[in-house]
């Protein structure tokens, strides 16, 4: 049986390096409809916990986990955990209450809230550009959860916290990962998820799995391909790219959670609504466009 984990034999052309990271971002994009779907058979941080158990499995044959295990490397793994831990048990619960099109557009500004992160835990002063990003991605939010609806939900507010989350963990990638083993890293991201997601389960839900096809087929496709399989995808792809070409494929993972949620149930977002969508993704742009100065080399 062949592995679903992708080893390519060639070195990567900057071509086939967008490529791979388009179907990584699309594979994401479509997370959020299955996730909603998931949500029928199971508790959130249940179904979180289940997900990243499975992907930590299927990611430890291909991780280096000989010894020895740095104190600091340790560290900055349970750091990421954490803040990925919190991140999509916090979207996950979101998801139970809002639509996947306003969850994905919501998770999209963690890259704008980066800045702000770094402002306070690092006293990384923002630039004006990052300032204006902001303020672009803040308006866009207040449109798409539809004040004149009654504006912003609890999955909504739930999501938010993703979304700093998220931030933190772009903060926390850009200081660890040029230090340690990022394969290691994101194994132990899996790993401590999927622990402190499994505990809060215990702790704070009335835990409900109802083992069905849906459900197996939905943790399949989460654990294997949108954490395991895209993860790796998103490692090796970003070594032949700038982070600014990365950011802009990635601001198509929200339009993609939109036509899915379209597609498969019919969520229908208002003229406004998608005027603060186009607003966020401004606003990742003007965030991250301005970092293209920083290439990363290939290996």
């Amino acid at each position: 049986m062949t592995s679903p984990l992708p080893r390519p034999p060639v070195p990567f052309t900057p071509r086939r390096a967008d490529l791979v990271l388009v179907l990584a971002t699309l594979i994401w994009g479509l997370s959020f409809i299955v996730v909603k779907g998931a949500l029928a058979s199971s508790t959130p941080l249940a179904f979180t916990a289940a997900r990243f158990a499975i992907a930590a499995m299927i990611l430890t044959p291909f991780a280096n986990l000989r010894p020895p295990y740095p104190r600091a490397e340790l560290a900055a793994g349970a750091l990421l955990g954490v803040l990925l831990a919190i991140g999509f048990a916090a979207q996950t619960v979101g998801l139970v209450y809002t639509t996947p099109a306003r969850s994905a557009f919501i998770v999209a500004s963690s890259s704008v809230l980066a800045p702000v992160v770094a402002f306070i835990v690092v006293r990384e002063r923002p630039r004006v550009w990052a300032v204006a990003a902001l303020g672009l991605a803040g308006l866009g939010m207040y449109l798409l959860t539809a004040p004149e609806a009654g504006g912003l939900n609890r999955g909504d507010a739930w999501t938010l916290v993703t979304a700093l989350s998220f931030g933190g963990q772009i903060v926390a990638v850009t200081h660890l990962s040029r230090r340690h083993d990022p394969l290691r890293l994101v194994w132990m991201e899996t790993v401590v998820t999927a622990v402190g997601a499994g505990m809060a389960a215990v702790a704070v839900e009335d835990v409900r799995v109802h083992w069905n096809p849906a459900l197996a087929g939905a943790l399949a496709y989460t654990a294997v391909l949108a954490t395991a399989v895209a993860l790796l995808w998103q490692m090796r792809a970003q070594r032949y790219m700038s982070s600014a070409r990365a950011a802009l494929i990635f601001c198509a993972e929200p339009v993609f959670a939109a036509l899915a949620s379209w597609t498969w149930f019919g969520e229908r977002l208002s003229p406004l609504q998608w005027v603060g969508g186009g607003l966020i993704l401004a606003g990742m742009l003007l965030a991250e466009i301005p970092r293209a100065r920083i290439v990363t080399e290939p290996v």
